[in-house]
């Protein structure tokens, strides 16, 4: 399957955000892309970076604007799209949503982010209820996607249960930085942090993963006090043993195609049996390890 993934920084401006997301489709359309993978929260500036309740009126329906210029894209492009939209599910609970739209512009299927962050810079507690659609893999007409969002990454539970789900490939849409006070060495070490647990991920489950970042410093608030993020691109592609087949530059827009053999995973598995050897009778103190009483 050829893949598109769009590494794209972003300004004030929505709707030109969109347009310039679009143009990128249509790029990586015209070139054969089948699926085309978005950032994290891609059509504003990344605002839960401060806690501020006039940023609730960025989030818009399940199938509003977004959608529904996105679904023309798709549909007049022929490309499945992964995009991601603050999502206003009822007065007073919103989500942080991703959309997968299928090629013919209808909505194949949506993941709401189940891991919600709360540090400095990334306060979405604030804006995000935690999801509800669980991790279950979206059927599209290029493949079973297992769409995960940022923080989600983090997390080898949520790859796994995809994995198991069927999922045919791990995708993560993100929206993650430095603070840029950091030291080098400090922001080194995030990042490769950052890259490895994915690759853990890829490798333990046997499946291709794609990790697509935004780019740039962004400050949303007028706050002049307020540190800002340096988003660190570095959206990157790996195959079932985890080998990186694409990378992007740290500080630079980029939009390229890769192609991905989905077949690839059956091989793996058969000689690296992970799934076989799970002990599945030994497992089930995961859910109960950590509670309180």
């Amino acid at each position: 399957m050829k893949i598109g993934l769009i590494q794209q920084a972003n300004q004030a401006d929505r709707e030109h955000n969109l347009q310039r997301s679009i143009t990128q489709i249509e790029k990586l359309a015209a070139a054969g892309a089948e699926l085309i993978v978005l950032p994290e929260l891609h059509r504003s500036l990344y605002f839960c970076q401060t806690e501020q309740a006039q940023y609730f009126d960025l989030a818009e329906a399940l199938q509003g604007p977004t959608f529904e210029t996105l679904a023309q894209v798709a549909k007049s492009q022929k490309v499945v799209i992964v995009g991601s939209i603050f999502e206003r599910r009822q007065s007073g609970v919103y989500h942080n949503t991703a959309l997968v739209i299928e090629s013919d512009g209808t909505l194949a299927g949506h993941y709401r982010k189940m891991h919600i962050p709360d540090d400095p810079g990334f306060y979405e507690k604030y804006y995000f209820t935690p999801g509800d659609t669980g991790f279950e893999p979206i059927v599209t007409s290029v493949g079973r996607l297992g769409v995960l969002i940022c923080w989600d990454q983090w997390f080898p539970e949520a790859a796994r249960l995809m994995a198991l789900a069927g999922a045919e490939l791990l995708i993560y849409p993100t929206a993650i930085g430095w603070d840029p006070t950091d030291q080098p060495s400090e922001k080194r070490r995030q990042c490769n942090a950052w890259e490895t647990v994915q690759r853990g991920h890829a490798i333990a489950n046997g499946l291709p993963l794609l990790a697509v970042n935004r780019v740039g410093r962004e400050l949303a608030t007028a706050d002049k006090d307020a540190a800002a993020i340096d988003f660190w691109g570095n959206s990157f592609a790996c195959d079932t043993m985890g080998k990186v087949l694409l990378r992007y530059s740290q500080d630079q827009e980029q939009s390229e195609i890769i192609d991905i053999d989905l077949a690839e995973s059956e091989a793996t598995r058969r000689t690296w049996p992970f799934m076989r050897d799970r002990r599945v009778d030994a497992y089930s103190t995961l859910a109960t390890h950590g509670k309180e009483d």
